[in-house]
């Protein structure tokens, strides 16, 4: 009930995080997207109906939620999330969790993390194949394993579709790293990619280690120094 986590995303990853986490007690949810509710986004984002369409997504939730489990506090942002913001979200929970499909909003928020010091749950989920990972202060960051300068394709649910179950695959096991964070329990998963193929439904992990020359984590211990 003290933990006070952030889902920046309300999509196929956050809805069904934020329905875990509020459900298993945590005591405060803040949830950021800009977006409505469409009927193309029904089949992975379970917490929306028909009757939503065109609503805020932040709003609809924020709904779902409370009707669920009324004792944890549903804080809201309608806005995209700006780099300001995310400094300010990371220094204000104990847990971040990316929910987005973009890889530039992922390196922002990486990167407000490791400034903060604020443990990050990471997941993404394309196609048939999904990815996660939790990222905690002093080991390795979001931007050891994939290069900023990277272009961006278009590699997001929208654009390419996803298997609807998947999303909810990942969305659960990112509320299950936010849990294990904030009660200190089990190992979660730094320095490892989870990888899920939902075709075979195969989870492989993948250990990866800090990079000395990690523009944004090794600068930042640098700095402190």
């Amino acid at each position: 009930m003290a933990a006070n986590v952030a889902i920046i995303g309300a999509g196929g990853l956050g809805t069904p995080a934020a329905m875990y986490l509020n459900a298993s007690g945590v005591g405060t949810l803040t949830i950021v997207d800009d977006d409505t509710v469409d009927l193309g986004n029904l089949q992975r984002q379970i917490a929306y109906t028909t009757a939503e369409i065109n609503q805020a997504k932040v709003k609809a939730l924020k709904q779902q939620l409370q009707d669920r489990n009324a004792e944890t506090t549903i804080k809201t942002i309608q806005r995209r999330a700006t780099p300001e913001m995310l400094f300010d979200l990371a220094r204000q929970h104990d847990v971040i969790i990316d929910a987005t499909d973009n890889f530039e909003t992922r390196f922002h928020i990486n990167r407000a993390c490791v400034i903060t010091q604020t443990p990050l749950i990471s997941g993404s989920a394309t196609r048939f194949s999904g990815q996660a990972l939790t990222i905690t202060p002093g080991l390795a960051c979001y931007n050891c394993l994939y290069e900023e300068s990277t272009k961006e394709e278009e590699t997001n649910c929208s654009s390419l579709g996803v298997l609807s179950p998947l999303t909810g695959i990942i969305g659960s096991i990112q509320a299950a790293e936010a849990i294990k964070v904030v009660t200190h329990a089990g190992t979660p998963l730094q320095n490892r990619l989870l990888h899920v193929d939902s075709l075979t439904m195969e989870f492989k992990t993948s250990r990866f280690q800090r990079d000395p020359n990690c523009p944004t984590c090794s600068t930042m211990m640098k700095n402190k120094l």
